[in-house]
């Protein structure tokens, strides 16, 4: 079982990925915020860390980008996995993120099936990952 923040403002895209999570049959605790500037206050006033995190890229107030390069500049943050999930097929996008340090970049497919492929495999190397073990 993963805990799982999720930064998304799109209402309809935490309905598919909460849909997803639940089908796996796995009791996955998702924790939703709106942007990352709600995700860090969270993640500042939390004594329970999520496993992972994972963000989509176009929010308002902190876009994901500045979320990512805030996230990895405070010591007891910096270690948990961080995935972008998103639109975003920009490949400036793509390079700073792995710059900043993240576990992933999965660029959302249009059709649905194609959709719960990729999200059921973070959700399955997550789960079986030894940081998130140990």
């Amino acid at each position: 079982m993963l805990q799982i923040l999720l930064i998304e403002d799109d209402t309809i895209e935490v309905m598919k990925f909460v849909k997803v999570t639940e089908n796996t049959g796995l009791k996955h605790q998702i924790i939703e915020t709106r942007n990352g500037e709600d995700a860090l206050k969270f993640l500042n006033n939390t004594k329970q860390l999520p496993d992972i995190i994972v963000l989509d890229l176009n929010m308002p107030k902190i876009n994901g980008i500045e979320f990512l390069n805030t996230l990895k500049k405070i010591k007891h943050l910096k270690h948990i996995p961080a995935i972008v999930l998103t639109t975003s097929n920009n490949p400036k996008d793509i390079v700073e993120c792995y710059k900043i340090g993240i576990a992933g970049y999965i660029i959302k497919p249009l059709k649905y099936e194609d959709y719960v492929v990729r999200v059921e495999r973070i959700l399955d190397y997550w789960s079986s990952n030894e940081l998130i073990k140990s």
